[in-house]
């Protein structure tokens, strides 16, 4: 005999809840010390283990991605110039492929979606852009999206199920602005700043809060911040192990995991930064180090499926 409890079934005997799919991340090096890469890492939430994943069509670094349950899009970035290249991996069967390109070339650019959509700020097109464009995962259709308030480059963003936060970064000289794109009507409007003009860094989150690591102030820094959606409150969050910067973030619903990028040398450290309690520890490392990379997730309660 089985019940539902929140549209889940569960065995009444056990009180098990059965295992819909393994939840990963899936992050593109971007740049190791011999040059762009189009190698991908697979990092399985579940034992912490990482493995490799099938490739991009092209090395690049200075991508942004996002994605839902199914599959992830990666806007290549800079590959060797900017691109509008974009490619779809679907995570059933490690599949790469082709998906809809971007408006124009783009790099050090920015992420961010629920389920239905992905809102891509196209970042430096040349010079710093308040250009977003909006992936619809369903007919792979690439369209328009309300701009930024400002130009910028080098951002992060995260979100839940109805908004996502943009970090803008490099405009130029570093900035604290901070948008919320709401997905409903395509609106984009102010959203708390951080407590330092920052560029260069990451940010994933769960349905609740989204954490921003600063990485590049007037220094390079540790520095992280939680954003709590409810409220629209930015306060401090455990910082990382070492300050770097142009690193990459995804997560589940408990976790994000973050790639730290460049701390004056290419690093393969990675951090587990765990919502419930604030608290930062080791995750299994990259299997290259590298820098400029991007990231995203499937299984996101809450934000992706």
């Amino acid at each position: 005999m089985s019940i539902r409890v929140n549209g889940l079934r569960i065995n009444s005997a056990t009180w098990s809840i059965p295992v819909i799919g393994a939840t990963v991340g899936i992050f593109a090096l971007g740049t190791t010390s011999g040059g762009l890469v189009n190698t991908r890492d697979k990092y399985t939430f579940a034992g912490d283990v990482n493995s490799a994943a099938t490739s991009s069509t092209a090395p690049s670094e200075g991508g942004s991605a996002t994605g839902n349950s199914t599959f992830g899009i990666f806007a290549l970035g800079n590959s060797p110039t900017a691109s509008p290249t974009r490619n779809k991996y679907t995570f059933a069967g490690d599949v790469n492929s082709s998906a809809a390109s971007a408006t124009g070339g783009n790099r050090q650019g920015a992420a961010a979606g629920n389920g239905t959509v992905g809102i891509f700020a196209l970042g430096d097109t040349g010079v710093p852009s308040t250009t977003r464009n909006k992936y619809t995962y369903s007919g792979d259709v690439n369209s328009s999206a309300t701009a930024s308030s400002i130009v910028g480059s080098y951002g992060a963003a995260a979100g839940n199920s109805t908004v996502g936060i943009f970090a803008l970064g490099y405009q130029p000289g570093p900035v604290a602005t901070r948008n919320k794109y709401t997905y409903a009507g395509d609106v984009n409007s102010s959203a708390t700043a951080a407590s330092a003009v920052n560029f260069d860094g990451s940010a994933t989150g769960n349905s609740t809060v989204g954490i921003f690591a600063l990485s590049y102030t007037t220094l390079i820094v540790a520095t992280r911040e939680k954003y709590t959606y409810a409220g629209d409150v930015s306060s401090s969050a455990a910082a990382a192990s070492v300050a770097a910067n142009s690193g990459a973030a995804t997560g589940n619903s408990t976790a994000g995991i973050f790639a730290h990028g460049f701390d004056g040398n290419f690093i393969s450290t990675r951090d587990k930064y765990t919502y419930s309690g604030d608290v930062n520890s080791a995750a299994t490392a990259e299997s290259v180090a590298s820098y400029a990379g991007a990231a995203c997730s499937n299984g996101i309660i809450g934000v992706n499926a």
